[in-house]
């Protein structure tokens, strides 16, 4: 053990002393263990037949072996430290211990004192408690080492804990238990979310994924993690729940959620780390693929879904239009182009399409033709027979074409597929077939097309890069999604998402000073801009009322220049501004920035600012901001 572990280790054993001190315990205290109550058994089982029966089942066989030999037993605790269940060899200590290993029986450290399981579930973290480090005398004849349990939101749900005779030696136990503990862990994971949701192993090389210490992802098909293990927010340095794909990886999520199963995917973090996948789709279909929130993370409670095609828009009549047309026509089998700038809704649009169409019960298969690497967009598209390239699966592949059978394909960045693919996809349009890569036979399909593209294909068409045969074979229907800036229900739509997102406590609509800062800005990201933007100031107010210093500091940036130009505009009226006018704003501007910087802290804002604190106040009241 290095010196900084050894004294880390010291502290938590001295720490745990301290707290049994604070409780009024006494070295020489001896607990009564609690008699079991009439319907306890059925109680537990009740409450954590799931954790028990991973525990059990799927985990200590792997174990048995170690353990056959070993005078050890291992006991089971639930986050309350009361035991659940116990497995193995209960001769390792002297009669009268063996009621506290016993199910019912309760390890809390302000009634057991320093022990394995109370300690673990005080400090939230492995330990192993020696002979003398018990605080209780009663407890010295033992050594335990146990591991916390824990949940997919990183709550303890249950402890692991191995106990032996104290004069056994314990080289590996507590890493034992460590490793049972995170195999539990997983194992509850894949159980709880793996039937639904898509699951992504990680972890530092490709020959370690069916470690225990391997990273779990579970997300949904808009790529937002859902759950994960405490190994995931090691590897890629943050927590991951309620993160998505995109903000966690530079790879795109249509190309991580489209890539084979069991195939090696490198990924690289945001922080520039990389990482071997490997993804596992779900095993149940979903006929919903926006689902409410199933982890309950949001604390309003609120449907979180995307929009149905009957609120895509709250009084906009041109997005209402688009998505009337788009549904008759698609209904009828005829394709439709979708167009707009990046981030105004396209994929929300073809969801909500989805789930109106009398094919919700079907496949929407998404691909973003962009995400796809040039030489790869004909395999992953219409799929390859085995052995057809170096590097095919074994197995061959199906291809999103196929996968789309019955359903709906969608093609994000139709613009970007490279004309080899083209001239196939064309064939499939009009053909209704699709011949996988290295076969000479074709399987019919049948699917619903939509795509859509953020620049104009006319362009692309005459620099030669887009076939003009295919593009009049997909612009069935072609509509064209408003920016954000142009819609003519701006204010409704952020009230609606903010309303959508914000935690429990906040208000339910945002304060007028700060609607109106949202609602006048350019918004060059559109939506998906929009959304980050309120999800950040949500998690920077922390369930206070959203203000203007809570917003993102690029978009107050953006928000300082309106204040700039807006003051500029009122001294052009009816004369230039004077030099103390210039003054003026740019002091606003500052005092805005600093205030920013400093997360609302008044005396740090007027330490730099050097002005008092009245003075501050006097001017964020002006600004509006308090």
């Amino acid at each position: 053990m290095r010196k900084n572990e050894y004294s880390d280790y010291r502290s938590v054993i001295a720490d745990s002393w301290n707290r049994c001190i604070a409780w009024g315990l006494d070295h020489e205290h001896e607990p009564a263990p609690l008699e079991s109550e009439a319907g306890r058994l059925e109680e537990i089982q009740r409450l954590y037949g799931e954790l028990l029966s991973v525990t059990e089942a799927e985990v200590l066989p792997y174990y048995r072996n170690v353990l056959a030999n070993s005078r050890c037993l291992i006991l089971l605790a639930d986050q309350h430290a009361t035991v659940l269940n116990s497995w193995g060899d209960e001769r390792i200590t002297e009669t009268r211990l063996k009621p506290w290993l016993q199910t019912g029986a309760n390890w809390q450290e302000r009634n057991c004192g320093t022990n394995a399981i109370g300690t673990a579930i005080a400090i939230g973290a492995p330990v192993q408690i020696k002979r003398n480090e018990h605080f209780l005398k009663a407890n010295r004849s033992i050594i335990g080492s146990a591991a916390p349990i824990f949940d997919a939101h990183k709550k303890i749900t249950g402890v692991l804990s191995v106990f032996s005779d104290a004069y056994l030696p314990q080289a590996h136990t507590l890493g034992m238990v460590r490793l049972l503990s995170q195999s539990v862990e997983n194992r509850l994971i894949s159980r709880q979310f793996g039937p639904d949701h898509f699951q992504i192993t990680v972890n530092t090389t490709a020959d370690n994924f069916d470690s225990p210490w391997s990273g779990i992802l579970a997300c949904d098909d808009s790529g937002r993690i859902i759950a994960s293990n405490q190994r995931a927010d090691q590897l890629l340095g943050m927590p991951t729940v309620d993160a998505r794909l995109d903000e966690l990886f530079t790879t795109h999520r249509n190309h991580i959620l489209g890539h084979p199963e069991q195939e090696t995917l490198q990924l690289t973090t945001r922080s520039r780390v990389r990482l071997s996948a490997r993804l596992k789709r779900p095993s149940v279909t979903r006929r919903n693929p926006e689902r409410a929130d199933p982890a309950g993370t949001r604390g309003t409670g609120q449907d979180l879904r995307l929009p149905g095609i009957d609120n895509l828009e709250h009084g906009d009549s041109v997005v209402k239009r688009c998505a009337t047309q788009s549904l008759k026509v698609l209904e009828r089998g005829v394709p439709v182009l979708i167009t707009g700038e990046t981030g105004v809704g396209k994929e929300v649009l073809v969801k909500a399409l989805h789930q109106a169409s009398h094919r919700k019960d079907q496949p929407l298969v998404a691909v973003n033709c962009a995400a796809i690497p040039p030489e790869l967009v004909e395999s992953e598209l219409f799929g390859y027979e085995a052995g057809a390239f170096t590097g095919a699966r074994a197995q061959g592949s199906l291809g999103f074409i196929r996968k789309a059978h019955k359903g709906i394909l969608f093609l994000d960045e139709i613009g970007e597929m490279p004309l080899s693919a083209q001239s196939r996809l064309l064939r499939v349009l009009q053909e209704r077939v699709v011949t996988p890569v290295g076969s000479t036979e074709s399987v019919p399909v049948d699917i619903l097309l939509v795509t859509a593209t953020n620049r104009p294909l006319n362009s692309r068409i005459d620099s030669g890069h887009f076939r003009p045969d295919l593009y009049y074979r997909i612009n069935g229907l072609c509509v064209e999604l408003p920016s954000l800036r142009n819609r003519a229900d701006r204010r409704l739509l952020i009230q609606n998402i903010y309303g959508r997102h914000r935690d429990q406590g906040q208000a339910e609509e945002l304060s007028p000073k700060v609607l109106s800062a949202l609602e006048n800005h350019p918004w060059p990201g559109n939506i998906r801009q929009l959304v980050n933007v309120l999800r950040v100031a949500i998690a920077i107010a922390d369930g206070e009322d959203i203000q203007i210093w809570h917003l993102p500091g690029d978009f107050l940036a953006e928000f300082d220049l309106a204040v700039n130009n807006e003051a500029s505009m009122e001294g052009l009226a009816p004369a230039e501004p004077t030099n103390s006018d210039t003054e003026v704003t740019d002091t606003f501007a500052r005092t805005l920035q600093v205030y920013h910087k400093y997360t609302g802290n008044i005396s740090r804002a007027a330490r730099e600012l050097a002005i008092s604190r009245n003075t501050l106040y006097k001017r964020l009241r002006e600004l509006g901001v308090r």
